[in-house]
């Protein structure tokens, strides 16, 4: 039993088509020989903000609670993807912490091993709202990693770009995790023209003191409301113009397939840039997604998705279900592109919004 890619909106369902050439549990490596350890799996579409380069304030279609993946389910898919090599489990939504069971969530995937027995690691990516309450839950279920967004550090400008009154609330968030012993952590800022474009310094200084590393994001074409465009992104060489009036930087080698280029401040610290649309790193991409309803994607700007409902509720019996889900992550390795092409004239933006893709 396997799935073919569809266009979004559409369900795949099995399909006597493909051929099984691999062996269960081997790594999954694509056409291209890119080897997979990475899963991002958002746990909600659901946001406790209303990010305008995200969504709309108003008028969103959330995905049917009934259609969104129990524990159990995320579970046994991690548990298979764990067993073909998928090392990190990343968490993220919408915002992840506004699902009830997450700290279940993360205790049931960090007791998960790879095939060698080695422990997988659990990240989560949040807005940091309702982290100061959750973090030592967090922590004591195995989280490992944590990545907070935070785009500026202006109230009103906060406001404004967020389209809610919730920094004190992210601020805190971000204090918790400097005082825990989550290692490395990591803030996440979209460079924005005209937005936040003056605050590039001042957020990798606010970084500095909480020891953490600030990664600008390149503004992609993400947007639920399809309004991106190229006019307002500040692209990864001014971002580094802007940092080099304050810093010497020191590109840091050994990226791999991490989705930031790193660099040196001098000796203050380290600053990363993920620039997806200007130096796309897509030829060293190691990663898949799980969406919220069970839809599984090989790229971040996937038009096509591979739905694993039919195997996980659909009537395969339970012992069936490895191997199933097995032959649907192979079908959708398979399946990936060797890159985005956001450059090229031909690109269609996702339907789906970063919400509902999860980052």
């Amino acid at each position: 039993m396997t799935a073919i890619p569809v266009s979004i909106g559409v369900r795949a369902a099995p399909d006597s088509r493909w051929e099984e050439t691999e062996a269960p549990g081997s790594p999954l490596i694509d056409t291209h020989g890119r080897v997979h350890r990475d899963l991002r799996i958002s746990l909600t579409d659901r946001c406790s903000l209303r990010c305008t380069y995200c969504m709309p304030e108003q008028g969103n279609e959330w995905l049917a609670r009934a259609s969104i993946l129990t524990l159990d389910e995320i579970e046994q898919v991690a548990r298979v993807a764990a067993e073909c090599g998928i090392s990190t489990f990343r968490l993220t939504g919408g915002e992840p912490l506004l699902r009830a069971d997450v700290v279940d969530v993360v205790r049931r995937l960090s007791r998960l091993t790879t095939a060698d027995g080695a422990p997988v690691q659990v990240a989560m990516t949040t807005n940091g709202i309702r982290l100061a309450g959750l973090l030592p839950e967090l922590v004591d279920a195995g989280l490992a990693r944590l990545n907070i967004s935070i785009d500026t550090l202006r109230r009103d400008r906060f406001r404004e770009l967020t389209r809610r009154d919730r920094l004190d609330d992210v601020l805190a968030g971000i204090e918790a995790a400097a005082a825990s012993p989550l290692r490395p952590l990591k803030l996440n800022a979209v460079a924005m023209r005209g937005v936040n474009d003056d605050e590039l310094v001042d957020l990798v200084e606010f970084a500095l003191r909480h020891d953490a590393e600030l990664r600008f994001i390149e503004q992609m074409p993400l947007d639920a409301g399809h309004t991106w465009s190229r006019a307002t992104m500040v692209t990864r060489d001014e971002i580094l113009a802007a940092l080099r009036k304050r810093w010497r930087l020191e590109e840091i080698p050994g990226r791999g397939g991490a989705p930031a280029e790193r660099w040196r401040l001098g000796d203050a610290g380290t600053v990363g840039v993920i620039a997806s649309v200007t130096a796309p790193f897509c030829g060293d991409c190691d990663r898949l997604r799980l969406t919220a309803d069970g839809q599984l994607r090989n790229c971040l700007f996937s038009t096509s998705e591979y739905d694993l409902l039919p195997v996980l509720r659909g009537g395969v019996a339970v012992a069936e279900r490895p191997v199933a889900i097995d032959r649907v992550l192979r079908a959708c390795v398979r399946g990936k592109l060797p890159g985005h092409a956001i450059n090229d004239p031909s690109f269609l933006q996702p339907a789906r919004g970063m919400n509902a893709i999860g980052g």
